[in-house]
This record gives C-alpha cells, structure tokens and sequence, in this order.
C-alpha cells in the first residue's frame, strides 16, 4: 500500500520522548471451572423455576489488578488480577417459554512478574493546581508511586460449560463474596441488584485468553523528522442520499466465500484480505 503523503524537506534531528517500557510480560490460557454466577433476585427466581439454564454469552466488564512486592526478590510483584465477567443465559421455564438471565462470574488470578526497582517520587502539573488559589490543604499536584504499572490484556472468555448446583452440594469456585462485587459492575446487569440468596446456584466453566505485562516511564532519544501532511483529501458523506452511499462500498466477496477447514488451519483469514478457501 502506498503512503500518499507529501513532506516538507527537512532535517533529521534526535529528539527525547516519553514512554513506557515493558520489562516482562507473560501470556496465559486458563481454565476456570465450576465459578459461581451471581444473579440478581429476579434471575435467581428463574433458575429455581426453570426446566433447564444454557449460556449465550460471556463478556468482560471490569478488572481489578493489585500489585504486592514478592518478599526476597527484588525487583519481583506479584499480580492479583481480579476479572469480573457479565454472563447471559437463558432458562427454560416451561416448554415454548425461554426467559433471559444475566448474572456477574468472578474469576481470580495471580502471577510474577520482573518490574524492576524505582526510588524516585514523580509528580505532576494539574490544571487544576494554580499558585494563585491554592487548596487549603496545600497538596495541589498528585504524586505517583514508584511502583510498575500493569496492564492486562484479555478476550472475552469462552463458556466451555454451564450447569445447577443444588444448596447442599459444594462445588463451586468463588474467590469473592456478593457484598465485594463494585457497584459499578453490578449496575451492567439489567433484572436488579445482584444479591446472595438461597436457592440453586448457576455455575460455568470458562476458558480465556490473556496477556500480562508490567511497564515503567522511561525516555529515549530517537531520530525524527517534521510531521508530513498527507495529500488524500477527506470525503463527504452525503446523508440524504444513501442509495449513493451504498453503491460505493466494494462488494463483500469474502462474506461470500466461507474459509475451509485447511485455510484455517494455515492461519489464512478473510479480514487479511485472502480468499481463504476459494479459488483465485
């Protein structure tokens, strides 16, 4: 693909920026059995009155990430990574009558990552912070820690299984309570407030995807140039005429060719532009 920009002659100069190195970073498959679905009060009626509960979907709403020093090691933390997850099944309530639950899945997990050391207090202009009013109590510009940042980096987890597990049985995983679960996450669920009450409990099995990595500012020196302006004009969208609109977007054909077994397999995809499973 071509760069249609056009550059103003200039000189290469080295300039400094400011970043974030990643010093260590880890990727990780689980598989979190058994992990309890909160519901709310109305989704937890459904389950008790309900014939059969299958899972449509899982999406990740929130994560909580808690950094500790590891005792002994320098330059080691160790990450607590708290992911809370919307679950959305269906309960069969009688035949032909289908009632949709959602609930919040909380899976927990903990790893150890190099973050090197940092001794420095860093602080920060607040456009908020003036020196004409300061605040009373004369802590105006906020101050960072000298511990690494972590980032994760995850899809949305695969429902591997999904089942009811009556009262008396104890074999579900929680790593938390319904009282820890923020206010925030609760509110993504529709039905009401989710709420710990007795009756059958709703327990998946999820499979996900994740990257870990810790990161620290740093600065660098780079060779740079001025910013070039590019010469592609932007289009209009014409709104009261749609018709016009449609007939400029090129035809699907991958939509229309489905990749075979084999293209997958070679890691062909349709969004790289390939005709994966389809002759040339």
């Amino acid at each position: 693909m071509s760069d249609n920009r056009q550059c103003q002659p200039s000189s290469r100069e080295m300039v400094c920026i400011d970043t974030y190195r990643v010093l260590d970073s880890c990727r990780d498959k689980d598989c979190f059995e058994d992990v309890r679905v909160f519901l709310t009060g109305y989704g937890q009626e459904l389950v008790d009155r309900g014939v059969a509960v299958r899972c449509k979907c899982a999406r990740i709403v929130w994560s909580y990430i808690n950094i500790d020093c590891v005792p002994f090691n320098r330059g080691f933390y160790q990450l607590t990574i708290k992911i809370y997850i919307r679950v959305t099944c269906e309960a069969c309530i009688s035949p032909g009558n289908i009632q949709e639950v959602e609930g919040i899945a909380v899976v927990e997990k903990k790893v150890i990552l190099f973050g090197s050391e940092g001794n420095v207090s860093v602080f920060k202009s607040d456009n908020n912070c003036s020196g004409f009013c300061p605040p009373k109590d004369g802590c105006g510009c906020p101050m960072t820690t000298n511990l690494p940042i972590a980032v994760v980096e995850a899809v949305d987890p695969i429902i591997l299984s999904c089942k009811i597990v009556k009262p008396e049985q104890k074999c579900c995983c929680c790593c938390c309570c319904c009282d820890e679960i923020p206010q925030g996450v609760c509110c993504t669920v529709s039905g009401g407030d989710i709420c710990d009450t007795e009756g059958d409990k709703l327990v998946v099995t999820l499979g996900l995807f994740s990257v870990i990595r810790i990161e620290r500012p740093a600065q660098y020196l780079v060779n740079a140039v001025e910013y070039c302006v590019p010469e592609k004009v932007c289009q209009e969208v014409h709104e009261d005429d749609p018709c016009r609109l449609f007939h400029s977007m090129a035809f699907p054909v991958n939509e229309f060719c489905p990749p075979s077994a084999g293209s997958l397999a070679r890691g062909c995809s349709t969004d790289t532009g390939k005709r994966c499973g389809c002759g040339n």
